[in-house]
């Protein structure tokens, strides 16, 4: 089982590489960059890839409505060659919150936009002709390509690798149906792993039966706020992560359009993501925190004692999750890794 680090946007970076190399050496085998309003996420992994030796590199997560699948792939393709192919991609569809509300772009046909995107880059990366007919995109967009612009895509950058690893961050039906068909990783947010079979189980099948025997076994990156041991520090943990959940449910997402939402809906806790979302939008945090029970915070983080973790990590890894992923809000991301480490390698 691998172990990665979600940087925490809202962190000053500088300080965030700096642990980031402290934790490469600990024994961190990946790194999620994030895009939300603030920092592009390739810009940072550029500087990580200066930074850093090891550990691969992942934006965590590109929005397909933001940028062309050539645009997508050549800043993927970019950050292989310069780290020697450590570069994942990270893609997902946001939602029309950011989508319409940020970037002032239809929310429109999200799958299949996100399932051209993906078949659009790996051509790139093949170095095959760029040529493609799909609902979203038409490529060349009209008439065909003349001799020089072939030559010029024959003189972009090129990764070391012909295929990149493509990461779908995806949470309903449909999404993790796609991801399981076609993608070679899956990045689920809020992971309840006792529950993931009866809320996954359905779609993971149907998408692994279409799924291409040129691709390996799906990789599952999940996790949460992590912290070991006893005492102030865990509480704060528990604190911190039942205020990251109830900010998602609460607000990430307009009534009815909220991803989170409609998750832990699904996981069961149905009373509980109308009570967090009508106390968030009436500014009463405080009651939207209140009304995540315990048996949610529990499970969708690691966070208590050795083998209270170690029974997690056993329900992770029972649940098909390859990766294990330190949320951004863990209170000392540096003694997570290398408490995970020690007991991920017992």
């Amino acid at each position: 089982m691998r172990i990665a680090f979600q940087l925490d946007y809202r962190a000053d970076f500088r300080r965030s590489v700096e642990l980031i190399e402290r934790m490469e050496e600990a024994g961190l085998d990946a790194v999620w960059v994030p895009e939300v309003w603030g920092h592009d996420a390739p810009t940072l992994l550029g500087y990580l890839a200066a930074r850093t030796r090891t550990v691969t590199l992942g934006a965590g997560v590109l929005p397909v409505f933001s940028r062309t699948p050539a645009l997508i792939a050549q800043t993927a393709a970019t950050l292989d060659e310069l780290t020697d192919g450590r570069a994942v991609v990270g893609l997902g569809t946001s939602g029309p919150q950011v989508i319409e509300g940020w970037h002032g772009v239809a929310f429109d046909r999200p799958l299949t936009r996100l399932r051209e995107a993906v078949a659009i880059c790996r051509r790139v990366w093949s170095r095959e002709p760029v040529t493609f007919a799909g609902d979203v995109y038409r490529l060349p967009f009209t008439g065909d390509l003349d001799s020089e612009l072939r030559k010029a895509l024959r003189l972009m950058a090129h990764p070391p690798r012909a295929r990149i690893p493509i990461h779908l961050a995806v949470l309903g039906p449909a999404g993790v149906r796609l991801a399981a068909e076609i993608a070679e990783g899956w990045l689920p947010l809020f992971f309840f792993p006792e529950r993931a079979e009866a809320v996954w189980g359905p779609s993971l099948v149907a998408g692994t039966a279409r799924r291409g025997g040129d691709l390996p076994a799906l990789e599952i990156s999940a996790g949460g706020v992590v912290a070991i041991g006893a005492g102030q520090q865990v509480e704060q943990a528990r604190r911190v992560a039942r205020s990251e959940l109830a900010r998602y449910v609460g607000v990430m997402g307009a009534r009815g359009a909220n991803f989170y939402a409609d998750l832990i809906t699904r996981y069961g806790f149905a009373d509980c993501a109308v009570a967090v979302q009508d106390h968030y939008r009436d500014g009463r945090r405080a009651d939207a925190e209140a009304a995540i029970p315990d048996e949610l915070i529990e499970g969708v983080n690691l966070i208590g004692l050795d083998e209270h973790v170690r029974q997690r990590l056993a329900a992770y890894r029972a649940a098909g999750v390859t990766t294990m992923v330190i949320g951004p809000s863990t209170p000392d991301p540096l003694a997570a890794v290398r408490g995970l480490r020690a007991l991920v390698d017992q």
